[in-house]
């Protein structure tokens, strides 16, 4: 069973930045990963998703965030990344690291970093 620990979250104004890392107790070289958010009284919703490097760490956004957030994933393919800049109150959330799609269930939901934007 893969743990994944999210980090790096943070209280910022509009405009700030931020980066979350999500590290996996094991390897992660044959999944694909993404990003997931939760705002207060609202649904888990997808964010981004990166491929393996093997191929070609592909990577596609929501369109709220397409333009801000970066997604990647370093060598060991261990640990991906969530590169936030121009924030923005609508992207207050926790924001989850898990397979793309999640619900098959490999790797566990962790606790999540609480990312929140004041205006």
């Amino acid at each position: 069973q893969v743990q994944v620990v999210e980090s790096g979250g943070g209280l910022v104004q509009s405009g700030g930045s931020l980066r979350l890392s999500c590290a996996a107790s094991g390897s992660i070289v044959y999944l694909n990963m993404a990003w997931y958010r939760q705002a207060p009284g609202k649904q888990r919703e997808w964010v981004a998703t990166i491929t393996t490097i093997t191929s070609g760490s592909r990577t596609n956004y929501v369109n709220s965030t397409k333009d801000r957030f970066t997604i990647s994933r370093d060598n060991a393919e261990n640990t991906v990344y969530l590169q936030m800049n121009s924030l923005k109150p609508e992207d207050t959330a926790v924001y989850y690291c898990n397979t793309w799609p999640a619900n098959w269930g490999y790797i566990s939901w962790g606790q999540g970093a609480q990312v929140t934007v004041s205006s």
